[in-house]
């Protein structure tokens, strides 16, 4: 919503979408039954601007609907229960929820935390603005179904042990943001962190806090969370030495001067920080020891921010990866804001991954290092940073054995894309999904067949992909490198973030250019196949999935904090 799990659709996406399918008109007025002052409003806009601008503008479509006279098509008191609880009044039977949550097969967060008066807030703030024009830009080509084929089911059962229960950092849902689960290469000490700001080393299961990022960084937020927060964590590959360990995290706009922006005219929601911790011993927990900022960037919308920070796990000492720090950074929303230009190519930061020295200075700011064998070094008119580009979301950097690297792109409207990095590749996006045509000016959320000079662009495609009939959100994965469960053996796992569903892939099939099929798997619990579904007790699971130093793998689900291990198969 991560899109995110975030992230689906938006803050308020199913709410929006819900009115659309009503237009008779109400016999109560909203004036007549919420109060709307200044005061009031200007709660509201606050709101709004938190929970909603991200996604929705009032005159027309982004990636949400547009929300202009919405409050004068459904009444109030289903406003107000849909915002605080829509997954309640889907299931309830609600014939709008209904009808949505059939089109987009997904549920949107409920937000009972705001109250009764900040849910009015936001409705009287809404009730400013009209109703636009009807768009007239409608192609008759969209491609609605992508990928017609469902996922096959595999026999692959795999099953699962309770390892740890991360605290609750809220009491609404999601109850915890654990967002990653990474290992301390020299210790295999396993850490796992919430984006709220708590990094937690697991102590024979046992969550104790390593680093809190509220206490550190004054001006860090985790607002308005569609993956915001204490983004990703990386142990330097010789921490034990040098004692480093590089983080991502999210401040207010205007925090301090950024490296990389855009001109003063378009807003800037938040800015992404970059920063490396220097322990004064490595051996202890919790952290102390200091921090400096290798950069900061400046983001148009709260979602798609910086969510992945990795170094390469098969690289040597010696070996001219060793030691290069991987950064994913999303497109800030910039497509859906209307700025299609900001991740459009290789000459600005957002949509890329970075690849940088962090023991390096020659960066403009002095900061870190450009590895010289980045593909756009000496390129005046490209940012040296960047390894590839094209990505809307990246969500999550990983290797196979074999060394390919791989990245999990979290789409728009339609598809979901496992990609093979290889440098300087662009990979279409903001004007492609998948291998599908995206056209800003239409619609975002529709995808259009590739025109007949489609080479010609020079873009890179997917090598294994789905689509929304399958899911909204795909999440990290791994391919498996331990030894306890030789069924893994050859398979690179990953998953759905919203609904939960696990798939694979063959990573032998894996090649540069090819499409690969994938293939779904379940889990079991105590001798019992179970959905995630059932076992995180909510229809938004919100999965991720991390590797230990031995290669076994886990799974771990935000509603409800815990963490599973994969400990037998079939």
């Amino acid at each position: 919503m991560n899109r995110t799990a975030a992230n689906f659709r938006t803050t308020i996406l199913l709410f929006l979408f819900v009115v659309a399918f009503s237009c008779s008109p109400r016999e109560e007025k909203v004036e007549d039954l919420i109060r709307i002052d200044q005061l009031t409003l200007a709660e509201g806009e606050r709101l709004y601007e938190q929970n909603c601008a991200t996604c929705h503008a009032f005159d027309q479509d982004g990636i949400g609907p547009r929300l202009g006279g919405l409050t004068r098509q459904v009444s109030v008191d289903w406003l107000r229960a849909f915002i605080a609880n829509p997954t309640e009044v889907i299931d309830s039977g609600d014939e709008r929820g209904q009808a949505l949550f059939a089109r987009y097969r997904s549920y949107m967060p409920g937000f009972s935390y705001l109250g009764e008066e900040g849910i009015d807030a936001l409705i009287a703030y809404m009730h400013q603005f009209e109703a636009a024009a009807q768009p007239t830009l409608t192609r008759v080509d969209s491609v609605v179904n992508p990928i017609p084929d469902p996922i096959p089911l595999s026999d692959l059962v795999v099953d699962l042990e309770l390892t740890a229960l991360i605290p609750y950092s809220s009491e609404e849902m999601p109850r915890t943001r654990i967002a990653k689960l990474d290992y301390e290469p020299s210790s295999g000490d396993l850490y796992i962190s919430d984006l709220r700001g708590k990094m937690y080393h697991l102590q024979d299961g046992t969550p104790e806090v390593y680093l809190d990022m509220e206490v550190e960084m004054p001006q860090f937020i985790n607002k308005p969370g569609l993956a915001t927060g204490l983004g990703s964590f990386a142990f330097h590959p010789d921490f034990a030495k040098n004692g480093l360990l590089y983080t991502s995290h999210t401040e207010k706009p205007g925090s301090a001067p950024t490296d990389f922006g855009y001109g003063d005219s378009i807003k800037s929601t938040l800015q992404w920080v970059v920063l490396e911790w220097q322990t004064e011993n490595p051996q202890s927990k919790p952290f102390k020891g200091k921090s400096r900022e290798l950069f900061r960037i400046d983001m148009v919308t709260g979602i798609h921010g910086m969510q992945e920070l990795t170094f390469n796990p098969l690289a040597k000492p010696g070996d001219e990866d060793y030691g290069l720090l991987y950064i994913g950074i999303g497109d800030g929303g910039s497509l859906g804001a209307g700025y299609q230009f900001i991740s459009f190519g290789p000459t600005q930061a957002w949509g890329s991954i970075f690849r940088i020295d962090p023991k390096g200075t020659n960066s403009r700011n002095g900061n870190y290092g450009i590895p010289p064998s980045n593909p756009f070094v000496g390129d005046t008119n490209k940012l040296p940073e960047i390894y590839t580009h094209g990505f809307r979301n990246p969500h999550r950097l990983t290797w196979t054995k074999a060394g390919q690297k791989l990245a999990t792109n979290i789409g728009q409207g339609r598809v979901e894309s496992l990609y093979m990095l290889q440098p300087g590749e662009d990979y279409g996006w903001p004007v492609r999904e998948g291998i599908w045509v995206i056209d800003h000016e239409v619609d975002i959320n529709q995808v259009f067949e590739l025109p007949p000079n489609d080479a010609d662009w020079g873009f890179t495609y997917p090598v294994a992909m789905y689509d929304h009939d399958e899911g909204n959100a795909i999440s990290g994965g791994f391919e498996y490198w331990g030894s306890a469960l030789p069924k893994l053996n050859g398979k690179y796992l990953f998953g759905d973030i919203v609904r939960g569903r696990l798939f694979y892939v063959e990573t032998d099939k894996l090649a540069f250019g090819k499409t690969v099929p994938v293939y779904e798997w379940r889990v079991r619990l105590n001798g019992e196949i179970k959905t995630l579904v059932e076992l995180s007790g909510t229809n938004r699971v919100d999965l991720r999935l991390g590797r230990d130093a031995a290669g076994e793998l886990y799974i771990f689900t935000k509603p409800d904090g815990k963490v599973y291990k994969l400990v037998g198969t079939n």
